[in-house]
């Protein structure tokens, strides 16, 4: 460590004095407040993200939603999710291993692409 430097040295002789000049109660509460400070410093620090999680969830589950349920332009015939809830559906026909139909079906895919 370096050695003060006169400055220093003044400062921390003025600032003692005056410390000296302090009664009793203003010296406990003083002593008080630096013991609650350094005890904050003990603590483990608080992440400021973690207070924002909940709120970036919610915001991204909002938008979520907005875009699944969202219409179809009117350019395109159908929705994705319009696609996926077809797909997904447990009730819906079998049309591949229902072999009577299946010319039908090709016929009118190769007209919906066309």
């Amino acid at each position: 460590m370096t050695e003060p430097t006169e400055f220093e040295k003044r400062a921390r002789e003025v600032l003692e004095e005056s410390a000296g000049r302090l009664d009793g109660r203003t010296r406990s509460r003083l002593t008080q407040a630096r013991h609650a400070a350094l005890a904050q410093l003990d603590q483990p620090a608080r992440h400021w993200w973690r207070s924002y999680v909940p709120a970036g969830a919610a915001a991204a589950v909002a938008v979520l939603a907005v875009v699944m349920w969202s219409p179809a332009p009117p350019d395109q015939p159908a929705a994705p999710v319009d696609d996926m809830e077809l797909l997904a559906d447990a009730d819906a026909p079998d049309f591949v291993n229902d072999g009577e139909d299946l010319e039908f079906y090709e016929w009118a895919a190769g007209e919906v692409e066309t």
